[in-house]
């Protein structure tokens, strides 16, 4: 069996295939093609398990970074719950002491805007160069539970001092001062007098506020109302118990505002000044007792009265 081949010089050359040599070489290159090609799919079958191989390793390498950063956005996000929680309870104890202190310089009668609790205290001084320290997350929210605490101290302390604050304005309060009149003269002190009735020398034990009939008649102290009604020598009578021994008493009024277990504020209109009783005239007759007893009501009536009474004698003083 002869094969004819063409040499790139058109020249017609035949190869013998029945000759042992040409065989053994065609063997050999077949062989040599098969070895090649076993070869080469080996190193691709190799080459597609290495890459698989490091696809799954990149793979489980990317799911472990993924629940990484979800645990680290977990954590991040129960900080900010942390710090937003305590800024929210600082904020409230913040709007409570902003309140309370407001209170208080309104009863210690501090001028207005001479401690403003809606700015920022003043304060300064000097830029102090050197490094910047950061604080870290434990230590920012162990600070915040230390700002937090004394912040609660202080509104304790603060709630203490309104207390007192409180019962010294009460017993201000329900402590008789100031005349039962905002306009009027006094005609007739506490002491011995001439009875207008009778020409004889008589105890007094009040002080009379002369005045317009129908003019208010208000409260000196807060307390309860104990009496309101007629009196034998009074007329229409109101009287208050003020507590801590006190009580106060108004006469001859010509109509009263008030009833019996009312409890009144200091300055309140209780009654309509007039002159019913044992009166020559409209007035408001005034007594004060302590532990049941009639003091002179002077030294209360000029305690805080002078500026609403500008007829009020020297004497009495």
């Amino acid at each position: 069996m002869n094969l004819i081949l063409f040499t790139k010089h058109g020249q017609l050359r035949q190869l013998d295939l029945n000759r042992p040599l040409v065989w053994a070489g065609l063997v050999s290159m077949a062989a040599l093609f098969t070895v090649l090609l076993l070869f080469i799919g080996y190193g691709i079958a190799t080459w597609r398990e290495e890459s698989s191989a490091r696809g799954l390793a990149w793979r489980s390498q990317l799911a472990v970074q993924a629940q990484e950063v979800a645990q680290a956005k977990q954590l991040a996000q129960a900080n900010i719950d942390a710090l937003s929680a305590k800024v929210g309870e600082l904020q409230a104890h913040i709007i409570r002491l902003d309140a309370l202190g407001q209170q208080l310089t309104r009863m210690a009668g501090l001028k207005r805007g001479e401690f403003n609790f809606n700015a920022p205290p003043p304060e300064g001084g000097p830029e102090v160069s050197g490094p910047v320290q950061h604080v870290g997350l434990p230590d920012f929210l162990s600070t915040l539970d230390q700002l937090s605490a004394q912040i609660h101290n202080r509104e304790q302390q603060l709630m203490v001092l309104e207390n007192l604050l409180m019962n010294r304005n009460v017993e201000r309060q329900a402590l008789p001062s100031g005349p039962p009149v905002i306009a009027g003269y006094v005609s007739s002190p506490f002491g011995m007098r001439i009875d207008p009735f009778t020409g004889e020398l008589a105890m007094h034990d009040g002080m009379d506020f002369a005045g317009t009939e129908g003019e208010s008649v208000e409260a000196v102290a807060s307390g309860i109302v104990t009496w309101a009604g007629p009196r034998s020598g009074y007329g229409n009578l109101v009287e208050i118990d003020h507590g801590n021994g006190y009580a106060t008493r108004y006469g001859h009024n010509e109509t009263i505002l008030v009833h019996v277990g009312e409890v009144v504020k200091k300055g309140q209109e209780i009654a309509l000044m007039g002159s019913t009783g044992r009166s020559t005239g409209p007035h408001v007759h005034l007594e004060v007792l302590y532990n049941g007893k009639p003091v002179n009501p002077a030294r209360f009536v000029n305690a805080s009265g002078r500026s609403r009474m500008a007829a009020l004698p020297r004497s009495l003083d």
